[in-house]
């Protein structure tokens, strides 16, 4: 009996230490994905500040609707078509760049003559103001 408890105590210590290495192991994979995922937030910054001008365009005409489902459909379109590149930062850039002419093409098709040049300049008032590093701020508009 002795002998069957000690064996299945011994089974059960080596089953926790490799738990207890698998744990640490998935601590370590989730700080990496977690250091790689930052990388990418300026594209997800980009996305999020086209999405809310393509929103606020109902306010110069109501017939403007873009839905957040249409809109998720050129972000990943963009990812997809995007060029690729080896380095990081060189490919945030093709994403942010794609991302943001595929959307100006796309709402840019449905506008009214008289508002696109309104759309291109709220688009890069709003991207000055989130990415231009001081260039313009809130107080010069």
């Amino acid at each position: 009996d002795d002998v069957a408890l000690i064996g299945v105590l011994a089974d059960t210590k080596s089953k926790a230490q490799e738990v207890k290495e698998k744990i640490e192991a998935s601590i370590v994979t989730e700080q990496i994905i977690n250091k790689r995922r930052e990388h990418y937030r300026p594209v997800a910054t980009r996305g999020s500040v086209i999405y809310f001008v393509i929103v606020s365009l109902a306010q110069v005409n109501c017939m403007y609707q873009t839905s957040l489902a249409q809109f998720l459909q050129w972000f990943d379109s963009s990812l997809q078509a995007a060029e690729k590149a080896n380095l990081v930062a060189k490919r945030v850039e093709n994403l942010m760049k794609h991302l943001t002419y595929e959307s100006y093409i796309n709402v840019n098709r449905g506008l009214f003559e008289a508002d696109k040049l309104t759309f291109k300049l709220m688009i890069a008032i709003k991207v000055l103001l989130t990415e231009g590093d001081g260039i313009i701020d809130q107080n010069m508009i």
